[in-house]
Order: structure tokens, then sequence, then C-alpha cells
């Protein structure tokens, strides 16, 4: 059974930080893509970072580029997302998923609880 488990999830004010991580067992964390996606209320879930297996290929999405950014621990097993200079706009439920190949070019096949992130003055 392949689980993530997110962690990091908080409530800040507008310019603050916040660093999300996502541990994966039950599959061989170090030859797949992951990635973390985000869903406010009302709108699209939407890929905010995403990275191949080895951690050579990331993308970003143009809301975050140059803000936030995804790494990963494969001795750990664990995904990060470090976040700087959060917006109101970034309040969503965060979701870290795996891929079933080595890079991030098909659908996830495994998904997180998710984790809040609230900002707000």
């Amino acid at each position: 059974q392949v689980l993530l488990t997110e962690s990091g999830g908080g409530s800040v004010q507008p310019g603050e930080s916040l660093t999300l991580s996502c541990v994966v067992s039950g599959r061989a964390f170090r030859n797949y893509a992951m990635a973390w996606f985000r869903q406010a209320p009302g709108k699209e879930r939407e890929r905010v970072a995403a990275i191949n297996w080895i951690g050579r290929n990331i993308r970003y999405s143009d809301s975050v580029r140059g803000r936030f950014t995804i790494s990963r621990d494969n001795d750990k097993s664990t995904l990060f997302l470090q976040m700087n200079d959060l917006k109101p706009e970034d309040t969503a439920v965060y979701y870290c998923a795996i891929y079933p190949v080595v890079y991030f070019n098909e659908s996830p096949d495994h998904w997180g609880q998710g984790t809040q992130v609230t900002v707000s003055s």
C-alpha cells in the first residue's frame, strides 16, 4: 500500500514562509517523479511544482515561480515544498502526489490526504 503523508501546513501572514513535507512509504520513492498540487475553495486543482525522479528536471506554475522551491531527499523518501513570500491567493489545501514513472508527464497515481495552508493578515 502506497501512503503519502503531508505535514507543515498552517496559518501565516502575507510575506511569511512555510515548508511542507511529504513522506512516502510503500513504493521505491527514488524511482518516481513527484509533485505538489493545491486546491482552493471553488477552484480547480492546480499543479504548483513537479520534480523528476532524480531532481534534475523541475517545473513550476507561473503563480509560484520564484517564490516556491520543490526538492526531494531520496534517502529519506521525502518531498519538500519551500514556500516564501506567501500571498493570500496561496491559501489552499496542498497535496503531494507520486507518479507511476520517472518523469511527470502522466497523471499521478497516488495522493496524500492534504494539508491546509492559510495566508491572511
